[in-house]
């Protein structure tokens, strides 16, 4: 298939950028997404961005029978070898088009809907680190839908709209209870005493596929993890702290309010072998 010019939109198939009114991804928000890095014309963790957007169609009761076949099919026009630059996949799924109301039809056909942009990766927040702030909007508990990655995404909206600092890359985001749960757009690790930190996302929060491999990466390195439920006060005593998502791989945290770090050596060795998974 011929390549496509970037940026490009695919809907459903077709060379298009305008989908229906009376589709539900835009009444309701009823769909998923997934953004995927694509490196010299491959989709890193493919296979697990597609896992994850089955699981979510299965928590959402959205039809997925010939689904990926469907994403596959279109997916090709981006992707080549002779694509050399990084680029980034979105791949939204909707239910489709339906009726007024909220009750689905049991008939509806999902709306595809894939695009590509180029992405210039921020290097300098890989290399020297990154400062957050801790954002006032809480996450509410659903524990339904926590994991997957949903389009109702008005809480990180509004988290993100808390600050205008260029200096302040990242807000990390608390449930209602109090505890850490994710960034706006990230997981978040911290360690200490050799022990790797992240908080439990059975509640609220997105299952992150980086956030997935790291959790391989850990048991290969022999490393310890522990997943629960967090003051934010416990990272005043972490000795490193490191944010994950598939466009930004891993950015070190350096600064949170007056508590600062250095970057150690566990962040920096989940970065090299994170660039390891994506060569092979």
């Amino acid at each position: 298939m011929t390549k496509l010019p970037l940026p490009a939109i695919l809907i459903n198939g077709a060379l298009v950028d305008q989908i229906l009114v009376n589709d539900r991804g835009l009444q309701y928000g009823d769909g998923l997404f997934e953004t995927i890095k694509i490196r010299q014309g491959r989709p890193l963790l493919w296979d697990a961005h597609l896992a994850r957007l089955l699981l979510g169609c299965e928590r959402l009761g959205i039809r997925s029978d010939g689904l990926l076949k469907r994403i596959e099919q279109d997916c090709q026009s981006f992707f080549s070898p002779a694509l050399q630059e990084t680029c980034i996949l979105k791949l939204i799924v909707t239910r489709g088009v339906g009726e007024r109301g909220y009750k689905p039809s049991n008939h509806v056909n999902p709306t595809v809907i894939v695009s590509m942009s180029p992405y210039t990766p921020n290097v300098p927040c890989q290399e020297t680190g990154v400062t957050v702030r801790i954002c006032d909007t809480a996450l509410g508990i659903n524990p339904l839908l926590a994991g997957i990655k949903h389009l109702n995404r008005l809480e990180q909206v509004l988290a993100r709209q808390e600050w205008d600092d260029p200096h302040v890359s990242e807000g990390l985001m608390l449930d209602v209870d109090g505890n850490l749960v994710e960034g706006t757009m990230s997981n978040l690790f911290w360690a200490k005493d050799g022990v790797l930190f992240t908080p439990l996302l059975d509640r609220c929060g997105i299952l992150g596929t980086v956030r997935q491999k790291l959790l391989s990466i850990a048991e290969q390195l022999d490393i310890t993890v522990v997943e629960g439920r967090f003051s934010p006060d416990v990272l005043n005593s972490a000795e490193e702290v490191f944010l994950c998502n598939s466009a930004i791989d891993i950015w070190p945290v350096v600064k949170l309010a007056h508590k600062t770090w250095s970057i150690g050596p566990i962040t920096r060795q989940f970065q090299a072998k994170l660039e390891e998974v994506y060569a092979c």
